[in-house]
């Protein structure tokens, strides 16, 4: 039997292969590498942004961009995917697409956006992706809408990372978590034919994984070159303690007492790094480092996996991800290492708190003067909106699809000169 179905296939807009050279799959994958929506992440934040670094004033492009980031969850979750049996094109399609929802400035810009979004149905970043895929991106129109991309069903499937609408997750799930908006209902719902419930398809499942261990490993990576994270920082004990703690706030029921073995498990590893000098060597180091955590976490998820569910290609809704508890807990280490010493203290930094006040005054400057200040595309959705959430949802179209540098651009042009903005371009 086939691993993939023609039902897997199909688009929701009927297209002619033009070639017998490339699968539906192949081309699914060309869609999202050729699209702006991924152009625009070269110059979107994924956690700093790369012309702020305090010991050097010429900045930083050592760090991940948001691009960089989904060039490297694809290399994980094609490798994995592959371990596995999935079609490698779908995961890496969904791997590639998985942030292009996300507006500038990174999660900061999102929960500014969420704020201001409530009335149009919320915003987050997930289910703008979808948006972006079905609607947004200009490719293929059906005879009543834009179809977006009008990628195949499974890999549209496989980028759905929270399957259900606002406020309907399943029970202790995060509310402000989902993945579709209301004006993609029938999309999400011709995408979710066949699936069972709320559950996801492995090859989600593995573009998910695929994410956590790419910015886990990454984020620490880039804390230590950018000198926010000591490496030894695990092994004192007040500092482990409080990544134990924060671990164990925000990544669900871990038990603390796992988290701590995970900690020290890292830092026994031969290639965790005792100290950080700037040294060539000493990047090299690090590097080797990135490479073989990528690595356990890839091995153990394949090994539990096929433990668990056999040999055989395992596709769609035939299998589950597996992940030990250990790799869990390891990985939540590595995100509370990074939060703890990048992400909070950047809470309270007065660039942080101008690009939340950016993106909401360009919201409020739009809104008041829309459709005319409207790039072209969006002037015209706005024309055609049925209501006042479906005009305020354009306006957020529009502001999320800005990249960092643009947004201080046109909060410049419709706010005025401002403070806020000053310490925002490179």
């Amino acid at each position: 039997m086939e691993p993939y179905s023609l039902a897997d296939s199909e688009r929701l807009v009927f297209e002619s292969s033009k070639t017998s050279a490339r699968t539906e799959f192949e081309r699914d994958r060309a869609r999202v590498l050729h699209s702006a929506a991924l152009r625009r992440l070269g110059a979107k934040t994924q956690v700093r942004t790369p012309w702020r670094r305090v010991d050097h004033p010429a900045g930083d492009d050592f760090i991940r961009t948001r691009l960089t980031h989904s060039l490297e969850v694809a290399q994980v979750g094609r490798e994995l995917g592959k371990a596995l049996g999935c079609d490698p094109e779908i995961v890496d399609t969904a791997c590639l697409a998985h942030d292009l929802g996300h507006p500038p400035f990174g999660h900061n810009g999102e929960a500014a956006l969420a704020k201001v979004a409530d009335t149009a149905g919320g915003f987050e970043g997930n289910a703008q992706t979808l948006r972006l895929l079905t609607f947004l991106e200009a490719k293929v129109y059906g005879p009543t809408r834009s179809a977006g991309l009008n990628l195949t069903r499974a890999s549209l499937d496989a980028t759905i990372k929270y399957p259900w609408r606002r406020s309907a997750g399943p029970a202790g799930s995060d509310p402000a978590k989902f993945g579709v908006y209301a004006p993609e209902a029938a999309a999400f719902a011709w995408v979710r034919q066949g699936a069972p419930g709320r559950a996801r398809c492995i090859e989600a499942q593995v573009m998910d994984l695929a994410d956590d261990i790419a910015y886990s490993v990454h984020d620490v990576e880039d804390g230590i070159v950018g000198s926010s994270i000591p490496p030894a920082a695990l092994a004192a004990t007040p500092e482990r303690g409080a990544v134990v703690a924060l671990a164990q706030r925000r990544y669900g029921a871990l038990d603390a007492g796992d988290l701590d073995a995970a900690a020290r498990r890292l830092l026994a590893l031969t290639y965790w790094p005792a100290a950080w000098d700037g040294s060539h060597r000493a990047l090299a180091a690090l590097k080797d480092m990135t490479s073989q955590l990528i690595g356990r976490f890839v091995l153990a998820a394949t090994r539990a996996t096929r433990h668990a569910f056999g040999s055989g290609r395992l596709t769609r809704y035939a299998a589950d991800l597996v992940v030990p508890p250990d790799t869990l807990a390891e990985i939540a280490v590595l995100k509370a290492l990074a939060a703890l010493f990048v992400m909070e203290p950047r809470l309270a930094d007065p660039v942080y708190v101008s690009q939340r006040i950016i993106l909401t005054e360009l919201f409020q400057a739009f809104l008041a003067s829309a459709p005319d200040t409207l790039e072209v595309p969006f002037q015209h959705w706005y024309a055609v909106a049925d209501d006042a959430p479906a005009r305020l949802r354009v306006i957020l179209d529009q502001v999320a699809s800005l990249t960092d540098t643009s947004a201080v651009l046109e909060h410049r042009r419709l706010v005025g000169p401002s403070e806020v903005t000053a310490d925002l371009l490179p």
